[in-house]
């Protein structure tokens, strides 16, 4: 490579690497976008959109019979309303059994159950699934991570398979169904 085509490489660098960062990637784990359940003013800000508390509630895409909501906090201000704001890792879980558990196919480990940015290009926030075969539980864990550095802030939540009123005679058991 000439030196001339060395330094034209080098200038388009930052608008490749942009281009990649911001490339958009389809959302394949859930199905749907989370429900909004409610939002509740955190900050109040004069001339622009309030810090808010904002809750949502998503179905396990996987496993039928279960829900999770989550609690996440919302940046106001001029950043918040444009769409730039870095929001906090701030985020609390709880799954429920919300009626007869059955899983649709097999699923990993530690899959992405849901995924969602968090900032306009390098934070996302997870919701992940495992199986604690042992007592027939499901984990699930929500934490974010930024394309550098992540956060330590997570929350845990456990639905163990119950059956689901008298009719229910059939749990399954949640290692059957783990690769």
């Amino acid at each position: 490579m000439t030196s001339r085509a060395s330094c034209l490489w080098l200038r388009c660098l930052p608008f490749v690497l942009l281009a990649w960062l911001t490339w958009p990637v389809p959302q394949v784990f859930a199905a749907d976008e989370p429900d909004l359940i409610f939002r509740r003013s955190t900050v109040f800000k004069l001339m622009t959109p309030n810090d808010k508390l904002a809750t949502y509630g998503i179905d396990d895409p996987e496993v039928e019979g279960v829900a999770c909501h989550f609690t996440v906090p919302e940046k106001g201000g001029f950043t918040g309303w444009l769409g730039l704001a870095e929001e906090v890792s701030d985020i609390s879980l709880a799954c429920r059994q919300v009626g007869p558990i059955h899983f649709r196919e097999k699923v990993e480990q530690g899959e992405d159950m849901f995924r969602k940015r968090r900032s306009m290009f390098f934070k996302k926030m997870q919701i992940v699934r495992g199986c604690d075969a042992k007592r027939n539980v499901l984990v699930y864990m929500v934490y974010s991570d930024k394309l550098i550095e992540g956060s330590p802030k997570n929350s845990t939540s456990t639905v163990p398979i119950m059956p689901w009123g008298p009719g229910d005679t059939t749990i399954q058991k949640c290692g059957d169904f783990v690769q």
